[in-house]
């Protein structure tokens, strides 16, 4: 640890917070270790385990000692197999050489960082959104430039707003669809007009599709790249394909990109797992294709469970969310403190949810995230409990 004397660490971690979630976790883990039974409201992790297919294929890998160094871009075979995913799910052709596996989509989101912006440059993101996106950003001297969005905004960023909001240091827009905390679909003519918007600037769109394939409607979204071709698109294997632990996401790039994105992927990653990627060929068999989807219409249930009973206890939803697993909730009026109650409902009541705050700033103290990724009997429970902390809970 440095001394009074020294100089410190570097001054931009002064800009980047903790991710309360993960805290939040941590201590709902410690009660439950304690003897406590703890409802987990908070974190976004699928409760399913990983669909069997890729976890046979994960052991056969390992069996067969695919255990080395793979190119920094991933295995040829998982980029083609996604490429097939892309022209079967969205009548898009994508270039194999375009596609690079990383670890998570955290690991693409840190590549377009430092791809993208010089020093003091930044991306235009919606307040409330992704928090660890600004730090990503802020890790390379970048800023994630804020615009605060609201259910009338349908959570997203718009046309007029990116107008609105953009600085002569903006580099680009970062919006995601389906989004976290919201759920929020961007409308597809609007995703239409901003791209237009942003390739007039000269600008780069980067597009977080991580929860596609967990949307509710009657129709499933389309990529952004059907719209905007030399978009960044940024995805996981994390959330509909169960693959959390193993790490593995994707990062789609325009030609131009490809030997500067190597390059960094080179020296930041090496490569990515080999053992997650040769699991994740098997996500594309029908036989994972129906686990995945069978565990869909079960968190389709889930949220049309959730939604009428947390405005039941006057917690307010006012835009149904259309994807991912979680409902962003406004507290009642007279309560206005997501840190304090998040507090009381988890010390007193053992039920975890993550405040507002940790997604933003704007309006956040008046919001939590509730995340829908627990059975039915367990979100039961859970919103039972938020009744008994919001019966119990004295403002400072």
């Amino acid at each position: 640890m440095p001394d009074s004397n020294s100089p410190g660490y570097a001054r931009r971690l002064r800009e980047i917070q903790p991710f309360k979630v993960m805290k939040l976790l941590a201590r709902a883990n410690a009660l439950q270790a304690a003897g406590h039974h703890v409802v987990h409201m908070e974190v976004g992790e699928p409760d399913f385990p990983t669909p069997q297919p890729i976890v046979e294929a994960g052991v056969a890998a390992l069996l067969a000692g695919q255990t080395k160094y793979t190119p920094a871009q991933g295995i040829p075979q998982l980029r083609e197999a996604l490429a097939r995913h892309y022209a079967d799910e969205y009548a898009v052709n994508v270039d194999p050489a375009r596609i690079f596996i990383t670890a998570g989509g955290s690991g693409a989101l840190l590549l377009c960082s430092a791809l993208l912006l010089n020093p003091g440059e930044g991306l235009l993101m919606t307040d409330p959104g992704y928090p660890c996106n600004r730090h990503f950003l802020k890790a390379f001297s970048g800023e994630g430039q804020l615009v605060p969005a609201t259910a009338a905004d349908d959570y997203q960023l718009s046309c007029a707003s990116v107008a609105a909001h953009w600085q002569a240091s903006t580099r680009g827009a970062l919006l995601a669809s389906p989004a976290n905390p919201t759920g929020a679909l961007i409308d597809e003519a609007e995703l239409v007009a901003l791209a237009a918007y942003i390739r007039q600037r000269g600008a780069y769109l980067v597009v977080d599709e991580i929860y596609h394939g967990l949307t509710y409607g009657a129709t499933r979204p389309g990529s952004v790249l059907a719209i905007e071709p030399n978009a960044f698109v940024v995805n996981s294997f994390s959330k509909y394909f169960g693959m959390t632990g193993w790490r593995l996401g994707w990062l789609v790039v325009p030609e131009a990109a490809v030997p500067e994105v190597e390059k960094l992927a080179q020296n930041l990653f090496i490569c990515p797992s080999s053992i997650a990627q040769y699991a994740a060929l098997a996500a594309f068999t029908p036989r994972a294709r129906d686990i995945m989807e069978q565990q869909r219409e079960a968190f389709a249930g889930r949220r049309d469970f959730l939604v009428p009973a947390l405005r039941d206890l006057g917690i307010g939803v006012a835009r149904l969310p259309e994807g991912a697993f979680y409902v962003y909730g406004s507290l009642p009026a007279w309560l206005a403190d997501s840190e304090a109650f998040s507090q009381h409902a988890l010390e007193n009541y053992h039920v975890a949810a993550t405040p507002g705050t940790d997604f933003g700033f704007y309006r956040a103290n008046e919001h939590m995230r509730f995340s829908y990724a627990q059975p039915l009997d367990v979100l039961a429970t859970g919103v039972d409990r938020l009744r008994l902390a919001l019966d119990s809970f004295v403002p400072a």
